[in-house]
């Protein structure tokens, strides 16, 4: 029987992503009542400039009524080593553990700043 399950990154590029996961840190910066604002930390990867964060994530509520809620995240990446198309494995698992941990379940719209490894998602419950 042939095997239709097809593995989408190597082992090697699972264990980057593995280890860029756990050392990931993610720090809240403000919150308001419809917005937060997080900073993002991860090993091997910084903001140039700053030679902190390597991005940052703008949670937004959009509040309908008292029990529907619709939220938009935007996660933007500022290290430009992000941006090689080689490297949207680590982009897209990298983002998706920081929508599980700050949004969890919910739904949202997903948008992603990384130069050419930019992307918008929905997520829904």
């Amino acid at each position: 029987m042939d095997n239709k399950i097809l593995d989408t990154i190597t082992k090697e590029q699972q264990e980057e992503l593995d280890k860029e996961i756990d050392g990931l840190v993610i720090t809240k910066n403000f919150r308001s009542a419809s917005a937060e604002e997080w900073y993002v930390f991860i090993p091997s990867y910084e903001d140039p400039k700053t030679g902190g964060a390597v991005g940052k994530v703008i949670i937004h509520y959009s509040l309908y009524g008292n029990r529907d809620v619709f939220i938009n995240t935007t996660i933007i990446f500022d290290d430009p080593t992000l941006f090689e198309t080689k490297l949207h494995y680590l982009v897209y698992g990298l983002s998706d553990e920081v929508v599980n941990r700050l949004v969890g379940y919910a739904d949202t719209l997903v948008a992603v700043h990384a130069g050419e490894n930019s992307y918008q998602a929905e997520y829904k419950q």
